[in-house]
């Protein structure tokens, strides 16, 4: 079975790695919102690690044209499905730091920032479109790990199929 190359495997980790990060701290940094702690550097912290997340995400998608993929083990409506979250998972990718980023600019975040005043801070995100979509996309996010890692444990623990070494850094001989 063919593996995928080094470097996106290091990148799917890493990107992983990041979301947790920043899923960390955006909840931090909404409830620090909510209790009119938040900070400029919370917020900078937040969009840096989300800006990493798609530049990571944009390197492995040009990675996979690059070097390529293993082929799918069937062609079953589950095969199907799978290739459906990961294509989900890319857009998602991809949409969440863009969705923060028109957060920023068209929201009082953009003008605290600019001045560098955290007063100007927005407690809530009333009216704000893009905000509303990123939480949005969140959520999606969530379920579609979760599905991903359920579909994981299903090929590892039930089907036996040794998928997983596929997204190893061992390298089978």
């Amino acid at each position: 079975m063919m593996q995928y190359s080094k470097r996106m495997v290091v990148i799917h980790w890493l990107t992983l790695a990041l979301l947790v990060v920043a899923w960390l701290l955006g909840d931090a940094l909404n409830d620090a919102r909510h209790d009119g702690n938040a900070t400029l550097a919370g917020y900078i912290a937040h969009a840096l690690v989300g800006d990493a997340v798609l530049v990571l995400t944009l390197l492995r998608l040009y990675f996979r044209r690059k070097d390529g993929t293993p082929k799918p083990l069937g062609t079953t409506t589950m095969d199907k499905v799978a290739t459906g979250v990961h294509h989900s998972l890319y857009s998602v990718l991809v949409l969440l730091p863009i969705t923060g980023v028109v957060t920023i600019v068209s929201s009082d975040v953009g003008r605290a920032l600019l001045a560098g005043d955290a007063s100007l801070l927005p407690k809530k995100f009333t009216g704000v479109f893009a905000h509303n979509v990123h939480e949005v996309l969140v959520s999606v996010l969530i379920a579609l790990v979760a599905v991903h890692v359920l579909g994981a444990i299903k090929h590892h623990f039930i089907l036996k199929d040794g998928l997983l070494s596929r997204m190893s850094l061992r390298r089978k001989d």
